[in-house]
């Protein structure tokens, strides 16, 4: 096995890790208009959240930070070519990661409400492009010779990658739903396995077209076996939910998701962006990587740091394995005072 396949499945992990603990993050702050009747009711859903967003971020940093070391083609290409849907999702994180900060400094229903609004479309925004983002990239965009994107962002609102935005939005939104039940307690937790049954059939449809249409574009052998397991894994999950095993819920999403992204890379590989004007122009795993030495480095340095960033974010989430509930949430200061 070559030093560039390693990486690319690496990047894949790294992609895993991202789509799988990010993506609660993300549904909760898409549920938080939806299931957040209350205050106390918003402050409960966020406080789930709270000590663990921005650490699960650091997986889209390290992500981006790989492809770029590894695949700096991948990289020139894919940040070029898509600058405005990525430039979009950062602006959004970045408000999204603000609006966590500030929604609490002013003690007004306006300014929670406001910021309320920010978690939900910094929320939203991500959820959605990413998956616009990564249909492209399996389907095929324009690629010239010089390795150069020569579409715009209306190209990759195309039907193929706006269905896998939809998917994306709708795993990420019933992973949070999944997540809240099995975090919180009281109404939210009870709003959140009520929601399961009216969200997972939309989004298994969904799931199973986009999956389906995946696999008849570009499928092999594997990727096609890796499919089923997605789709059974998404509607195991549903069918824990209704049960009220809740962990198993939550689990089987991961699993879910985690397999997704394993389709989107085997129907993708060898390539690492698909060109649709010519298929000599693709990039592949080989003549976008770097060089032997550089690959070789970054080998033994993520061989001897991942397993401390790994047990780090472990650690984290085992302190803040309590669930969360009305009563944990202390009561304004002002609103002590009167």
């Amino acid at each position: 096995m070559q030093l560039t396949d390693v990486w690319f499945g690496l990047i894949a992990v790294l992609w895993i890790g991202y789509f799988v603990l990010e993506g609660f993050d993300f549904g909760v702050g898409i549920l938080l208009p939806v299931l957040g009747r209350s205050e106390t009711d918003r402050r409960v859903m966020i406080n789930t959240i709270g000590p663990v967003w921005d650490g699960n971020e650091v997986w889209l940093l390290v992500a981006g930070g790989a492809t770029f070391a590894a695949f700096p083609d991948w990289y020139a290409t894919l940040f070029s070519g898509f600058y405005l849907a990525l430039l979009l999702i950062l602006v959004a994180l970045i408000v999204r990661g603000v609006a966590f900060e500030y929604r609490g400094k002013v003690d007004s229903d306006r300014w929670r409400a406001a910021w309320d609004q920010a978690i939900f479309w910094g929320s939203a925004v991500p959820a959605l492009l990413w998956g616009v983002a990564f249909a492209n990239i399996v389907h095929g965009v324009p690629i010239d010779q010089h390795k150069e994107y020569t579409g715009n962002l209306i190209t990759l609102l195309n039907p193929y990658g706006l269905l896998g935005g939809v998917v994306t939005l709708g795993l990420f939104t019933l992973h949070g739903a999944y997540y809240l039940g099995l975090k919180s307690d009281g109404e939210v937790r009870e709003r959140a396995n009520a929601l399961v049954k009216r969200l997972a059939p939309a989004v298994v449809v969904a799931g199973a077209v986009f999956l389906l249409w995946t696999q008849i574009h570009g499928g092999r052998p594997l990727s096609w076996a890796v499919t089923v397991l997605a789709a059974v894994a998404l509607i195991a999950s549903a069918r824990a939910s209704l049960r009220g095993r809740e962990g198993w819920a939550f689990a089987l999403m991961a699993g879910c998701l985690g397999l997704v992204v394993i389709t989107l890379f085997a129907t993708l590989y060898p390539n690492v962006m698909v060109s649709s004007t010519s298929a000599a122009y693709s990039l592949t795993t080989t003549n976008a990587s770097s060089g032997h030495y550089t690959l070789t480095v970054m080998t033994w340095v993520a061989g001897l740091m991942t397993p401390f960033v790994l047990l780090y974010q472990s650690w984290t989430y085992w302190v803040f394995r309590a669930r969360i509930g009305p009563g944990h949430i202390p009561v304004p200061l002002l609103a002590r005072r009167g």
